[in-house]
């Protein structure tokens, strides 16, 4: 197999490679490998500082102390709409690779995190109006749009069986963004440190981000623009399955990450600088055993993996419900740093199972070889942004939850409540779509029916 070219193409400029086969396991493990890792690690680092920048506010909140006078019910609303961007811009994210290619893309969208990080630099102070707090905070939302362009251009770098390991690497080296900046923000405070100290270390490390992406990474030629695939993939009743079970797992770690922090103030008393002495442990923990839970799913089977996870899910929530009623602060963290590291494993395990679920589909359509591998390709890369989206309005959900809760009453236990009905719900499509077998199977058309359906436990 010929080694892959990084000679412009005849009609685009830049580090372009115009042939990539990664299911060719020859080419995959004279070439391929390398140069997938390669672009893998530098695009963990600038998803990771765009998970930071889109979770700052979480951290800013935390310093804004009566002076500000915000409330409660204001800081909940801010971390919502900010949370609302980050969702709402995965969609454009994720064809922005294949339109500008997944170096050249890499590199503005790293860039573009100049622009919140700066802004909020020069308005964070006391006297500062809301409605300001709430225009700047908006901008932070691009950061959570980092995610979506990352994997999907990840994911064209991979081949099947190695997609639950790198589609987990990377999404958790960008999760781990969120505990970064906590940690970073703690050790500012702990200095007696303002915000706008927070904020300068940040600016120089997206500088530093766009330009080793534009030194180490690579676009793919034969990745081309193709809205057919959005089309399809919006179409098709798979991708909004799995929007709604990716709500669970990655809604749910974003949505605590941003609210973590605050629960712990307002419910418990806690200190800003006591507070993120505990917010950053559940985030860290989420994002690391992220790549565990693509690594169980391409072991055991994504659809599995989830299952059970939903019910560990589930279990962690009723706790947290006891805990928030006894006002017990020990089980409270204990048990959230729990379900927040159960949220990672079900990140891994739920985008695993996206790609497999497209190559089943193409196997039953009677596809084989490279031209199944193309189709699964092409469906998983367009399905993964809209997944994504959709999913992290799931942390807007739980913000507006929390902030309702709270002013109902006075505590998040009503939140914690309704969190504990959608985990169920996930754990019932997870089974009946993905899991049960089909209870007809005397008739041939049902069983050619079955035949594809049964093959999803695998995913």
């Amino acid at each position: 197999m010929t080694a892959p070219s990084t000679a412009p193409a005849s009609s685009r400029g830049g580090r372009w490679i115009q042939q990539w086969d990664p299911e060719d396991e020859t080419f995959w493990n004279e070439t391929g490998e390398k140069i997938a890792k390669r672009n893998l690690y530098f695009s963990v680092l600038s998803e990771h500082i765009g998970f930071s920048i889109w979770t700052l506010w979480s951290v800013l909140v935390l310093f804004m102390g009566p002076e500000y006078g915000l409330t409660p019910a204001d800081k909940f609303m801010l971390t919502s709409m900010v949370t609302l961007v980050g969702a709402v811009v995965r969609v454009p994210y994720t064809f922005a690779v294949a339109l500008f290619g997944g170096r050249n893309w890499t590199i503005v969208s790293a860039g573009l995190l100049l622009i919140p990080t700066i802004a909020a630099f020069s308005v964070m102070k006391p006297g500062t109006s809301f409605d300001t707090f709430l225009w700047i905070g908006l901008l932070a939302g691009i950061g959570g749009g980092n995610f979506a362009s990352s994997m999907t251009n990840i994911n064209a770098f991979f081949p099947l069986r190695k997609k639950g390991w790198a589609l987990g690497l990377n999404a958790g080296g960008g999760n781990i963004g969120v505990a970064a900046i906590q940690l970073v923000a703690l050790a500012v405070i702990g200095a007696s440190g303002g915000p706008r100290v927070l904020l300068g270390i940040y600016i120089p490390l997206i500088v530093v981000a766009a330009v080793l992406a534009a030194l180490f990474m690579n676009n793919i030629e034969n990745v081309k623009n193709d809205t057919g695939a959005a089309k399809d993939a919006a179409r098709d009743a798979h991708t909004w399955i799995m929007s709604v079970l990716y709500i669970g797992t990655f809604g749910s770690f974003i949505g605590y990450s941003f609210a973590f922090g605050q629960v712990l103030t307002n419910q418990f008393g806690r200190t800003p600088l006591q507070a993120t002495y505990l917010t950053f442990m559940g985030p860290l923990l989420g994002s690391l055993i992220r790549p565990v839970g693509g690594w169980l799913a391409d072991k055991y089977g994504g659809a599995k993996i989830t299952l059970y996870n939903y019910v560990a899910m589930a279990a962690a929530t009723a706790v947290l419900v006891v805990a928030s009623m006894q006002k017990s602060l020990p089980l409270f963290v204990v048990a959230f740093v729990v379900l927040f590291s159960l949220t990672g494993i079900g990140n891994g395990s739920t985008f695993k199972m996206i790609p497999g679920i497209f190559q089943t589909k193409a196997l039953a359509k009677g596809l084989e070889g490279e031209e199944a591998a193309k189709y699964g390709r092409r469906l998983s890369g367009a399905s993964m942004g809209l997944i994504g989206a959709v999913g992290a309005l799931g942390g807007v959900g739980i913000n507006l939850a929390f902030r309702q809760s709270f002013l109902s009453y006075g505590s998040g236990t009503g939140a914690f409540v309704a969190f504990l009905g959608y985990y169920a719900l996930c754990f019932g499509v997870t089974w009946a779509v993905y899991l049960r077998r089909p209870a007809t199977k005397g008739q041939s058309e049902a069983a050619a029916e079955a035949k594809p359906q049964l093959s999803y436990a695998e995913v």
